[in-house]
């Protein structure tokens, strides 16, 4: 629960410090600018909104890792759904009103997130959770999400010289305690531990297809056996 608010207020903080031209950046999700993921980050909050106000008659199916399907399908924003959210980012001409629709409905789900019960069954998708889990599924989402909004942005860890944006301030990466437990859910999931010289970021990103492995690291997936040479794999 605290892991939630916690990936969540950072991920909406990182996308409020965001000057006006990064918005027209490219995104770590495929086929999406920075402004389709925050337009996509406004229908996610609008999600959390509905399903904590949508309690479930049923126990639960489905828990925070089970909620999530890997599939070696990666998205590439051409589906029905994708393209829908590449209009409506259109259509948010000045950054300000996408910002600030954002956090007008972000904090919103996040003070429903505080105030729901953990124990409560709540309904999305087909599926049944826990609040508890609804929300620690959410943690990976947030940090994902987190990392596609950086991805081609300057950062602390990885300035760039010859941006358009290197003169900006440094875009903020998703907090350690969430870059950890997102890693933790995807080898959980998985059934495998990735080599733990590699980062949080790198791990994540490898294993869930934002970036190709590098050839070392290809050769290290491999050593893993047949899970290893899976990867990478989506989560939907």
């Amino acid at each position: 629960m605290d892991l939630f608010s916690l990936t969540w207020s950072a991920l909406r903080s990182a996308v409020a410090a965001l000057p006006d031209d990064a918005f027209a950046e490219p995104s770590g999700c495929r086929g999406w600018l920075v402004r389709d993921l925050v337009t996509h980050l406004v229908i996610d909050a609008q999600d959390v909104l509905i399903t904590l106000a949508t309690p479930a008659e049923t126990a639960p199916t489905h828990d925070l890792l089970s909620y999530w399907t890997p599939s070696p399908d990666m998205p590439d924003g051409q589906d029905p759904h994708d393209a829908l959210i590449v209009r409506l980012a259109r259509a948010y001409e000045d950054p300000d009103l996408l910002r600030h629709h954002l956090e007008d409905l972000g904090a919103a789900a996040g003070r429903a997130a505080l105030l729901a019960h953990p124990g409560l069954p709540v309904s999305t998708q087909g599926k049944t959770l826990t609040v508890r889990d609804y929300l620690g599924a959410h943690v990976l989402e947030w940090t994902l999400h987190h990392l596609d909004l950086v991805a081609h942005l300057p950062t602390a860890e990885r300035p760039a010289a010859e941006s358009r944006l290197a003169s900006h301030a440094p875009a903020a990466g998703p907090p350690a305690d969430g870059l950890a437990a997102a890693r933790d859910m995807v080898e959980r999931r998985l059934r495998l531990r990735l080599p733990e010289t590699w980062t949080d970021p790198d791990a994540l990103r490898v294993a869930t297809g934002r970036r190709p492995a590098t050839e070392a690291e290809q050769v290290e997936l491999d050593a893993l056996g047949e899970r290893g040479q899976m990867l990478p794999l989506a989560f939907g």
